[in-house]
């Protein structure tokens, strides 16, 4: 499907925004003005005739670095939680939102999304200090790593690259938190499209892992009742990997709505596009807006989450943009 709708064209001018576009930061809501939840008149997202993911997609992990056993196992079940049922409001339950967009066949998003292979590149096969064009590189070197090298696969494949703690990479905590694109055959040897996020538990928390973190820099205080800290604990245990599962979540959203950035954005300019997870910055329950992540629950130790996962997990994900309400929606919202 993805090879069918390439052209040299888009190829080189996308090369040519590769730094600009396709990135965020979690904490660039304390920035924004506007609300979107409710709105309609803001909004002209648009449809462009490029391809969504539409066929039962094939999801490789690389991970790169030293990772934690316990997060990369809160990691995977997340991705196992997209295809897989769960009590209501699932995750999957979050995906049909994303599964609402459709391409120029009038086929929509899959919503089978299998783990299908994982690598470790823990020699840091590119350095510790990356690039985001390395990302390229290190799907490369896990494709033709013999004898334990994942597939190239340009039919249903979709690459995530995920960096551990002590891996630095270009603008990362500094403009971005997680990026995707797609890969060009004179480096990876095919077009595959692929997500990068980075663990920020140690880097930036207050940046990439709000709101179980707060920013040093946002220029409001932390919100509090009687005097003690009120920043929402995080469902799995760990800031660091909770806030990258919602990054995951943006990421994984718009590479299958945009996976060649031609199909699904609002603007006019195609080198800054705005995404369908980009307009919902901050957002994760009913009400959110201006820092407020919305109504969420809270379990008994007073962890936050609005999604269920597999094997009894809970996640907190950001709100997508959802076509049909005209509005930034989540399964847990109140009405």
């Amino acid at each position: 499907m993805y090879k069918l709708m390439i052209s040299c064209y888009v190829l080189l001018q996308c090369f040519l925004c590769f730094s600009l576009a396709l990135s965020w930061r979690q904490d660039t809501q304390f920035n924004q003005a506007e609300n979107y939840e409710g709105s309609s008149d803001l909004v002209n997202l648009e449809y462009h005739m490029g391809p969504v993911l539409a066929s039962a997609t094939n999801l490789y992990i690389i991970w790169y670095g030293h990772w934690n056993p316990t997060h990369q196992a809160t990691i995977r079940d997340f991705i196992y939680s997209l295809s897989s049922s769960a009590p209501y409001p699932s995750v999957a339950d979050w995906w049909k939102t994303v599964r609402l967009y459709t391409d120029q066949t009038g086929s929509n998003i899959t919503g089978s999304i299998s783990l299908s292979g994982e690598f470790y590149d823990t020699r840091y096969s590119h350095g510790s200090y990356l690039s985001r064009l390395s990302m390229q590189s290190i799907i490369k070197t896990a494709v033709t790593s013999y004898p334990r090298q994942l597939p190239l696969n340009p039919h249903n494949g979709l690459y995530l690259v995920l960096t551990s703690s002590d891996v630095q990479v270009q603008d990362f905590c500094r403009a971005v938190c997680g990026f995707h694109y797609f890969t060009f055959p004179n480096i990876v040897g095919a077009t595959v499209p692929y997500a990068w996020i980075g663990y920020s538990g140690t880097q930036c928390p207050g940046v990439c892992a709000y709101p179980f973190a707060w920013p040093k820099y946002s220029g409001k205080p932390p919100p509090s009742t009687n005097g003690g800290n009120n920043i929402m604990r995080a469902p799995n245990g760990d800031a660091g990997v909770d806030g990258m599962i919602s990054v995951i979540a943006h990421e994984l959203a718009e590479v299958s709505s945009n996976p060649l950035v031609n199909a699904w954005y609002a603007g006019d300019d195609p080198t800054a596009p705005t995404e369908i997870a980009d307009l919902c910055l901050g957002l994760y329950g009913s009400g959110g807006g201006g820092g407020y992540v919305g109504k969420v629950y809270k379990d008994s130790w007073g962890n936050g989450f609005n999604v269920n996962g597999v094997k009894g997990r809970r996640f907190l994900v950001q709100w997508v943009w959802n076509p049909v309400k005209r509005r930034c929606f989540g399964p847990n919202a109140m009405d």
